[in-house]
């Protein structure tokens, strides 16, 4: 039985992995509100080869088949991650009485399955307000992460391993890599990459008056059509200084709980393909703002932080099975 909701739970994870990357796809193709109706598309669930149909249905709309589909294949394959995550969760119930199965956990990934549905909705609804569409952002990659550690739960106990806490350190990493996330999503809701023009120093030639005030308030007006970003330049500067100190950040708290994991001969591994990817990401958003946000080098920068994220969570499962080693060989020579 143990290995029918391993293979769902891998199966989920390289789906969520598609999710999240067709999400920033349809964000990064302005394609947010390609459908103005939800959960179908123009009312209905298949978009017609020509839009003649659909203009004459709806005379007042501006019919972009090209945006419509990247959006509903977004969706497609969002639902059908959904029918998989209801999937484990019926197996979660009928796993509930098993020792150490993480029934929690799968009834988890259920309820914040459902929150994002909600989210998209809204996204749709509330025209691309910034704070919803950020949350539903961090809530597709809070899914993947459930699920990888869903997956790595499993493993556990398909091993019959013990159970061990997260190590600290690398759980302060994700901290940091979390609000880095937010931030870039942020910056992305908001329309801030286009807000410095030079990589250093925000803008090179004349000083800024940066709004922080205003570009990190997430409470903002519903009604208006926030495609394109509607904060003044100077609020949209402060945000994309605040992404890059965010970023700062991690690469400080990185270092410090790298030197603390270098010890550990085990972890060495992880830990120079976390730097690779994390030297790379931050060459690609300094590459973002030198040639004024490409789709392509903002589709890699959107999937670097996604390999990010998975990095982690591998280093993360190392430094638990390195600290169980630890406990064991102290117990040993007790």
């Amino acid at each position: 039985m143990m290995n029918l909701p391993l293979r769902l739970t891998t199966l989920a994870i390289g789906l969520a992995m598609v999710v999240v990357l067709l999400g920033g796809w349809t964000r990064l193709n302005d394609a947010g509100l390609g459908c103005p109706d939800w959960p179908g598309c123009y009312g209905t669930w298949v978009l017609p080869d020509d839009h003649a149909e659909l203009a004459e249905a709806h005379p007042d709309a501006l019919i972009d088949l090209r945006k419509g589909w990247i959006e509903m294949i977004h969706r497609y394959a969002a639902g059908t991650l959904g029918l998989l995550i209801l999937g484990l969760a019926v197996i979660g119930f009928r796993q509930r009485r098993d020792p150490g199965y993480p029934v929690l956990l799968s009834f988890g990934l259920l309820l914040l399955v459902i929150a994002q549905g909600i989210f998209g909705m809204w996204t749709v609804t509330l025209q691309l307000l910034p704070i919803v569409v950020t949350l539903h952002l961090l809530g597709g990659l809070t899914t993947l992460m459930l699920l990888v550690l869903l997956r790595q739960r499993l493993k556990r106990l398909e091993a019959g391993e013990v159970e061990s806490s997260p190590h600290a350190g690398v759980r302060l990493m994700c901290v940091a890599l979390f609000l880095q996330l937010a931030l870039g999503g942020w910056t992305s809701t908001n329309y801030a990459g286009w807000a410095c023009s030079d990589w250093l120093y925000c803008h090179r030639d004349h000083p800024v008056e940066f709004d922080f005030a205003s570009g990190l308030n997430p409470v903002m007006s519903i009604g208006p059509n926030y495609e394109g970003g509607l904060l003044p330049a100077e609020a949209r500067a402060a945000i994309q200084v605040s992404h890059r100190l965010g970023a700062l950040l991690l690469l400080l708290v990185s270092l410090l709980v790298t030197k603390n994991l270098w010890k550990n001969i085990s972890l060495r591994r992880p830990l120079c393909g976390y730097w690779c990817l994390l030297l790379a990401q931050a060459g690609l958003g300094i590459a973002n703002v030198i040639w004024l946000l490409p789709l392509g080098l903002a589709v890699a920068h959107h999937a670097g932080a996604v390999a990010l994220l998975l990095m982690l969570l591998h280093l993360n499962s190392k430094a638990r099975v390195a600290a169980q080693e630890v406990n064991n060989g102290y117990l040993v020579a007790q």
